[in-house]
C-alpha cells in the first residue's frame, strides 16, 4: 500500500511539472503525462516499476475517464442530427475500418486465432481526439460553425461505435452469431438498467440532497462504480460499465451539475490514466518506429478520404468538406482505451500497443499544428483539388466571371460581405418589414447552409471567401452604393474588418461602408480606413437589457417576453 501511494505521488509530480513545460511550449498536455509515464517507469528511471501500481493506478484513470466521455455524450443532440453529420459519420467510420483492414493485413499485421492486431489498429485509427479537438475550436471560436458543429457531431457517433466495439471485444476469441447476440444482450441489460435507474430512482435521490454537494459527488462516484461492477457481473468490463453509466447520467437533470463536481476529480485520474500508460511504453526500436510512422501516415490519408468524400458528394463546398477532414485527422484517447483493452485480453502484441501509443503522440502535436491553421491549409489545397477537376459551390460563377457581379449582369445596390447570426437577424428584419430590398441585395459567404438556403429564397448569394479580392471583384462589389461588413474580427478568417474596409475602399471608393468593431479602441483605426459607419455591437446590446432592467422594475417583465416572443414567432433566419 505504501508503495502504490509513493508511486501515485511520483505520478502527479512528474505529470505537473512536465506539464508546466507543455503549457509554455503550447504542446498539448496528453504529450506532458506520456512523457512522465516513461520518464519513471520501468523502461525509463525505473522508479515505478510494481505492474501492480501501474495496473491499478491505468485502470482508475480509464473508469473515471470514460465516465467522463459518457457524461459529455449527448444523446438528444445526436437523434437531432441532421443528415449531412450521420452521412458524414457512416461514411468515415465504415470507409475508414473496411480500408484499416485491407491496409494492416496488406502490411501484415495478425487477423484471427486469437491475434487481432490489424482489427484494434482499424478502430483505433477510425477515432478522433475529442480532447484535442474541442480544445483547438474552441481557442479558434470555430465550435459554432458549420464545419465544427459537423467535426462534433461525428466525434460523438464515433463514441456511439467505440462503445458497440468495446460490447463485441470480449467475444473476439469465438466470433459466433450466437456469442456476438449474447454479448448484445448483456450490454442491452446493462444500458436497460442504468436507463432504468436513471430515470425512475436517481432524479429523486438526487433532487433530496440538490443542496449537499459533496453528496452529490459521492452519488456520482457510487453511480459509477455500481454500474461498472453490474458489468463485471455480466461479464463485460468495469470500463465498460462506465461509459454506461455516464451515457445514461448524461440527459437526467443534474447531468451539469454531476459533470461540474466531477470534473476535478476526472482530471485527477485522466493524468493518472495517461502516465500509467507512458510506463507500458518501451524504448522503441527501428521497427515499432516503422510502423508508428505507418499508422500515423494511413490515419491522415484515410480520415481525408472518408471524411471528404461523403461531404464532398453532399455538396458542401471544397472548404466545409476540408475542414472536418483536416480536424478529424488524429487518433482518440479513447483508441487509447481500446488497444489497453485489446493488451489486457492479450489480443495484440505489446509493439503493436507501443506503436500505437507514438501514431497518438505524433499525431497530437502534429494536428494541433495544423489545425491552427487549417484556414491557410485549406485555401492551399482548394486551388489544386479544383485544378484536378473537382467543382465548387461557386463552378457556375466562375463559369459566369466575365459579367459583372457572378454572371447576373447587373450589380446590387447593396452587399453584405460574410454572413453569421447578427446578418442572419438583418435579412430576417428586412424581411419582415421591406422584403422587396432583397431584391437589391448581394451575400458573399462560403457557408454551403447560407448558400442554398438563401438561394432558395430566391435571393442573390455570391460562393466564395471574401478576404480574397478576386470574389469581391467578381461579385460586383465595384459598383455597390453600401457594403455591410456584420462579422466581427474573432470570427472572420484570413483578415479583419480593418484590412477589409481597405479593400473594399480601393475597388469602390464611392461606397458608403458599414463595418463593425469588437473593441473600442478599433473604432478610429476602422474610420481612418475608410469606413463611413462603425457598429459596435455592445452598445445596442447595453440598450436592449437596460430596457429589460426597465421592464423588471415596472413589473412589466411578462410583457417585455410577450412582445419579444411575438417578434420571434414573425422570424425565419437562416442561422437560428
Amino acid at each position: 500500500m505504501h508503495e502504490l501511494i509513493r508511486d501515485i505521488t511520483l505520478c502527479i509530480l512528474f505529470a505537473w511539472g512536465l506539464g508546466l513545460l507543455a503549457h509554455f511550449s503550447r504542446q498539448p498536455l496528453i504529450l506532458a503525462y506520456l512523457i512522465a509515464g516513461f520518464f519513471i517507469g520501468p523502461f525509463g528511471m525505473k522508479w515505478v516499476k510494481s505492474e501492480e501500481s501501474i495496473t491499478v493506478i491505468s485502470e482508475l484513470g480509464l473508469i473515471f475517464m470514460l465516465f467522463m466521455i459518457g457524461l459529455e455524450i449527448d444523446l438528444k443532440k445526436i437523434v437531432r442530427a441532421g443528415k449531412v453529420i450521420l452521412f458524414a459519420a457512416g461514411g468515415q467510420l465504415i470507409g475508414g475500418c473496411l480500408l484499416g483492414i485491407l491496409f494492416f493485413i496488406g502490411i501484415g499485421l495478425s487477423m484471427g486465432s486469437g491475434h487481432f492486431d490489424a482489427l484494434y489498429l482499424c478502430v483505433a485509427c477510425a477515432l478522433s481526439s475529442t480532447v484535442i479537438i474541442v480544445k483547438v475550436l474552441y481557442e479558434k471560436r470555430e465550435l459554432d460553425t458549420l464545419p465544427g458543429r459537423i467535426t462534433l457531431g461525428v466525434l460523438v457517433l464515433q463514441d456511439i461505435f467505440a462503445i458497440l466495439f468495446l460490447a463485441v471485444q470480449p467475444s473476439l476469441d469465438n466470433l459466433q452469431v450466437s456469442v456476438i447476440l449474447l454479448s448484445i444482450a448483456r450490454v442491452g441489460a446493462l444500458v436497460a438498467t442504468a436507463l432504468v435507474l436513471s430515470r425512475y430512482v436517481l432524479p429523486w435521490l438526487f433532487h433530496q440532497i440538490a443542496r449537499r454537494p459533496e453528496l452529490i459527488l459521492l452519488g456520482a462516484l457510487a453511480w459509477c462504480f455500481l454500474i461498472g461492477e453490474i458489468a463485471e457481473r455480466l461479464h463485460l468490463s468495469r470500463e465498460m460499465g462506465s461509459l454506461v453509466a455516464g451515457v445514461s447520467l448524461s440527459t437526467f437533470p443534474y447531468a451539469l451539475d454531476v459533470t461540474a463536481k466531477v470534473t476535478t476529480l476526472r482530471d485527477f485520474f485522466i493524468t493518472l490514466f495517461f502516465v500509467a500508460l507512458g510506463m507500458t511504453i518501451p524504448i522503441p526500436g527501428a521497427s515499432v518506429i516503422g510502423l508508428a510512422l505507418l499508422i500515423a501516415a494511413f490515419t491522415v490519408v484515410s480520415r481525408l478520404v472518408t471524411t471528404f468524400t461523403p461531404l464532398y458528394l453532399m455538396k458542401q463546398g471544397l472548404r466545409a468538406s476540408l475542414l472536418p477532414a483536416i480536424n478529424l485527422a488524429q487518433i482518440s484517447e479513447f483508441s487509447l482505451v481500446v488497444i489497453q483493452t485489446g493488451v489486457a485480453a492479450r489480443h495484440i502484441s505489446t509493439e503493436t500497443s507501443s506503436a500505437a501509443s507514438f501514431a497518438f503522440v505524433v499525431l497530437a502535436v502534429l494536428s494541433t499544428f495544423v489545425m491552427a491553421r487549417s484556414d491557410q491549409v485549406t485555401r492551399g489545397l482548394i486551388g489544386p483539388l479544383k485544378r484536378m477537376g473537382l467543382r465548387d459551390l461557386d463552378h457556375k460563377q466562375e463559369g459566369d466571371a466575365g459579367h459583372e457581379g457572378g454572371g447576373h449582369g447587373e450589380a446590387r445596390r447593396v452587399v453584405i460581405l460574410g454572413f453569421f447570426r447578427a446578418a442572419s437577424a438583418l435579412i430576417a428584419e428586412i424581411e419582415r418589414r421591406t422584403p422587396a430590398v432583397l431584391d437589391q441585395i448581394t451575400v458573399i459567404d462560403f457557408n454551403p447552409l447560407v448558400f442554398r438556403t438563401l438561394t432558395d429564397r430566391g435571393m442573390h448569394v455570391v460562393y466564395g471567401d471574401i478576404s480574397n479580392v478576386d470574389t469581391l471583384v467578381h461579385a460586383g462589389v465595384g459598383k455597390a452604393e453600401l457594403i455591410i461588413l456584420s462579422i466581427p474580427d474573432s470570427l472572420l478568417k484570413g483578415a479583419d474588418n480593418e484590412k477589409l474596409v481597405r479593400h473594399v475602399r480601393s475597388l469602390n471608393p464611392s461606397a458608403k461602408i458599414v463595418a463593425t468593431a469588437e473593441i473600442l479602441a478599433d473604432v478610429d483605426d476602422l474610420y481612418e480606413a475608410g469606413a463611413d459607419y462603425v457598429t459596435v455591437t455592445r452598445l445596442s446590446d447595453a440598450h436592449e437589457l437596460y430596457k429589460v432592467i426597465e421592464a423588471a422594475q415596472a413589473g412589466l417583465l411578462d410583457d417585455k417576453r410577450a412582445e419579444t416572443d411575438v417578434l420571434l414567432s414573425e422570424r425565419r433566419e437562416v442561422l437560428p
